[in-house]
C-alpha cells in the first residue's frame, strides 16, 4: 500500500452491531487502507436511516449497484455463509468477520465460489494481530513442543493454536456445564503431527477476565487490531499476496473448521 490509489473500492458494510460500527469508524478516518476504500452505506435490519452520515442502503441495492465492489460481513454467525454467497454471486469481493461459516463443506465451497468469480474472500482473524500472540509466538520460535496446556477464558483461541504448532488432531474432549452459575469448560486433549500433547482448556463464567491467558504477562494493549486486518484485506484487493500464503491461510482455516 505504498503508492497512491489509482482507484477506491466501493465498500458497504452489512450489520451494524460491535464489529460492523468499529468498521464504519476505521473506513472513515484517514488511514493509509482506508484512501482505497470508498464507504457507500451500510445494510442493516434495523431501521435507522444513517449512521455518522453513512446512509442505510437495502440489502437488494447493496447486491446489485455498480458502485459496490465490496462487501463487508458483520452480522451475527448463522447469517455468514448465506450473504458470502450473495456478494460473490453478485461480482464482490467480501471480508467476513469470523468464522466465515459454521462447516468445512461450507467454507470448502465458498472458496471455490470465490476463485471461479475471481474475486477475494477474507475471513478476519484479529486474535492474530493482538500483542498476546505476537508474545507466544516469539516464545516458540526454534522450539519444539514436547507437551503444552493453555487456557483462555471467553475467547476461543484456536487458531492461535496451529498457527503456533501447525496442524492438529482430537485426542479427546470433555465439556463440563453448570447452568445455574453460567459456567462451562471445555477440555480437548489435543496432538500435533509430531505426537507431542496439547491441552486447551477454554473456561466461560460471569466475572471471568476477558482473553486471559494462564501466566501470560503484560504485553501491551491491543490497538487498532480491525484496522490491521483491513490492511491485510485492501493488500489482497491490490495483488499484494503470493499464492502460496494465500493458499497456506485457507488451508489453516479450513483445518481449524
Amino acid at each position: 500500500m505504498n503508492t497512491e490509489p489509482r482507484r477506491k473500492f466501493g465498500v458497504v458494510v452489512v450489520g451494524v452491531g460491535r464489529a460492523g460500527s468499529v468498521r464504519i469508524r476505521d473506513l472513515r478516518n484517514p488511514h493509509a487502507s482506508s484512501a482505497f476504500l470508498n464507504l457507500i452505506g451500510f445494510v442493516s435490519r434495523r431501521e435507522l436511516g444513517s449512521i455518522d452520515e453513512v446512509p442505510q442502503i437495502s440489502l437488494e441495492d447493496a447486491l446489485s449497484s455498480q458502485e459496490i465492489e465490496v462487501a463487508f460481513i458483520c452480522s451475527e454467525s448463522s447469517s455468514h455463509e448465506d450473504y458470502i454467497r450473495q456478494f460473490l454471486n453478485a461480482g464482490k469481493h467480501v471480508l467476513v468477520e469470523y468464522p466465515m461459516t459454521l462447516s468445512w463443506v461450507a467454507a470448502k465451497d465458498l472458496w471455490e465460489l470465490a476463485e471461479q468469480k475471481g474475486k477475494v474472500l477474507h475471513e478476519e482473524h484479529v486474535e492474530l494481530l493482538m500483542e498476546e500472540f505476537a508474545f507466544l509466538k516469539k516464545e516458540v520460535v526454534g522450539k519444539d513442543l514436547l507437551k503444552g496446556s493453555l487456557l483462555f477464558t471467553r475467547h476461543s483461541r484456536l487458531t492461535w493454536l496451529v498457527s503456533l504448532f501447525g496442524e492438529l488432531s482430537l485426542v479427546s474432549a470433555t465439556l463440563e456445564e453448570r447452568k445455574e452459575d453460567q459456567y462451562m469448560k471445555m477440555t480437548m486433549c489435543l496432538e500435533t503431527e509430531n505426537k507431542s500433547p496439547l491441552t486447551w482448556i477454554e473456561e466461560k463464567a460471569p466475572g471471568l477476565k476477558s482473553g486471559s491467558l494462564e501466566n501470560m504477562p503484560n504485553v501491551g494493549i491491543n490497538k487498532n487490531i480491525f484496522l490491521k486486518d483491513q490492511n491485510i484485506f485492501v493488500q489482497k484487493l491490490l495483488g499484494q499476496f503470493s499464492e502460496e500464503e494465500l493458499a497456506a491461510e485457507k488451508k489453516r482455516i479450513l483445518h481449524c473448521l
